[in-house]
């Protein structure tokens, strides 16, 4: 019976994120709000890091949990995870160099959708009777469409209370717990895996229980730091390989229209499979359009929905732009990619081989640490959204509760690997998409309204 509920979740799975449902859809709204915003996204790209270097502090007088950084980073926390490091090597395997070229694309267009999402997010946010900051799709859905469309936000919210507890949570632990056994048996040390879930969820109680600051509080160091050394660690293979730099650029934009020739190990690739890896593994990787990073955006301290929105669109661009092009040119420079032996089985150690072909035993270890803190930090923001998706349905007092029954989920997935949880939770995962994209269609006149009369301001008009 299990075995037949998982083939029907794995063919439903199949079609929701397959090339004729969420990857057109997320590519066609991010163009048409890029189009709608006259690609403010873009032209603003140097105001939006002032705004964010500005935002680690708040002004005393505007409301919300969490100044605008930390809701960032908070965003981030959620997004930059499994998806930039083993994500991107998939993405290479099966689509060839060309899939980065169509990462960037969504990357691109995603900026505008997480802007519409983030600004959406603070404009309809509501204040619970104990003082929290709530937002996200089913609020702007709720308050910005009328109640008719309560239903749709319903849905999202329970879209998004199922995913949190597979794809932000029990996934992310049985990745943790995976690399952190296999790097102690590469060097003779032997991880007790019970002993392991215990520590993974002794650390996440410590934080997740102490509520959105605290978890705010640490992704706002975490996040930053961990990305900052890997991005460095990236950066310092790709000058020491500097003459094969401009080598990986051009196999990257000369297979993205026309798909890649067998070499080596790998076995070519089409034009459609560029493009249908390349855009699935963006889209998994910074979520922009999946409704997630808004509601963490909705806890700013801020006294204008667009200045999130802002710091809102630089999600695609850090998650995907910076630190999926370091992977993916570390890849592509070393060679690996098309090595003997590599299959799509090999795509989570690929990376790390990648690394370790240039910095030795260090690049290895830089890899594992960041597949496990960059999975661990996802599991601090997807427990936000799944306590804020548990607000909107069972009232402010639910949020103790799911924190609690959240934490004790971390160990079962770093114990077991249940696939029927996980083709679950990715199957909800992309339905949470469904109604937010709904929801940033018909409300797009109001963020239009609000970017314009923003920049209109003579304060801003100029920046």
């Amino acid at each position: 019976m299990l075995d037949l509920l998982n083939d029907w979740v794995n063919t439903l799975d199949g079609i929701v994120w397959g090339p004729y449902v969420l990857i057109p859809l997320l590519l066609i709204v991010g163009i048409f709000l890029s189009i709608g915003l006259k690609f403010i996204p873009w032209r603003k790209l140097p105001h939006a890091f002032a705004t964010m270097w500005r935002g680690r502090h708040h002004h005393p007088d505007h409301e919300g949990e969490l100044t605008p950084f930390r809701a960032l980073m908070t965003s981030l926390a959620g997004t930059i995870g499994i998806g930039n490091i083993v994500g991107v090597a998939t993405a290479i395997l099966m689509g060839g160099p060309g899939a980065v070229f169509w990462m960037w694309m969504t990357a691109a267009f995603g900026m505008a959708t997480k802007f519409c999402e983030a600004t959406l997010a603070v404009k309809y946010r509501e204040v619970t009777p104990d003082g929290k900051f709530v937002g996200g799709p089913m609020y702007y859905i709720k308050n910005g469409l009328g109640e008719n469309w309560k239903w749709l936000a319903t849905l999202f919210a329970i879209f998004g209370l199922v995913a949190s507890f597979g794809i932000g949570n029990m996934t992310q632990s049985n990745a943790v717990a995976a690399n952190l056994i296999k790097l102690g048996g590469d060097y003779g040390i032997s991880f007790n895996h019970l002993a392991v879930a215990i520590v993974l969820l002794v650390l996440a109680g410590i934080v997740l229980l102490g509520g959105v600051k605290r978890i705010g509080a640490v992704s706002g160091t975490l996040v930053p730091v961990m990305a900052l050394i890997y991005v460095i660690g990236g950066i310092a293979i790709l000058l020491v390989n500097y003459a094969q730099v401009p080598d990986a650029f051009y196999q990257i934009f000369s297979s993205a229209f026309t798909g890649h020739a067998a070499v080596g190990g790998f076995a070519g690739s089409t034009l459609a499979l560029a493009i249908r890896f390349g855009v699935a593994r963006g889209l998994f990787s910074n979520e922009a359009g999946m409704g997630s990073a808004p509601i963490a955006h909705a806890t700013a301290i801020v006294d204008n929905p667009v200045k999130q929105g802002l710091l809102g669109m630089l999600d695609p661009f850090l998650d995907t732009i910076v630190v999926c092009t370091i992977t993916a040119l570390v890849i592509l420079v070393s060679g690996q990619w098309h090595a003997e032996g590599i299959s799509l089985a090999g795509a989570g150690t690929l990376t790390a081989q990648s690394f370790s072909t240039a910095m030795g035993e260090f690049g290895s270890w830089l890899v594992t640490a960041g597949i496990v803190l960059f999975a661990f930090s996802t599991i601090l923001g997807w427990c936000v959204y799944g306590e804020r998706c548990a607000i909107y349905l069972f009232g402010h007092k639910a949020a103790l509760p799911y924190r609690v029954i959240f934490t004790l989920a971390v160990p079962i997935g770093a114990l077991t690997e249940l696939s029927l949880v996980w083709n679950l939770a990715d199957l909800f995962n992309g339905l949470m998409a469904i109604p937010n994209l709904i929801a940033l269609l018909l409300l797009s006149p109001v963020v239009f309204k609000l970017a314009k009369d923003y920049f209109a301001d003579p304060a801003h008009k100029d920046e």
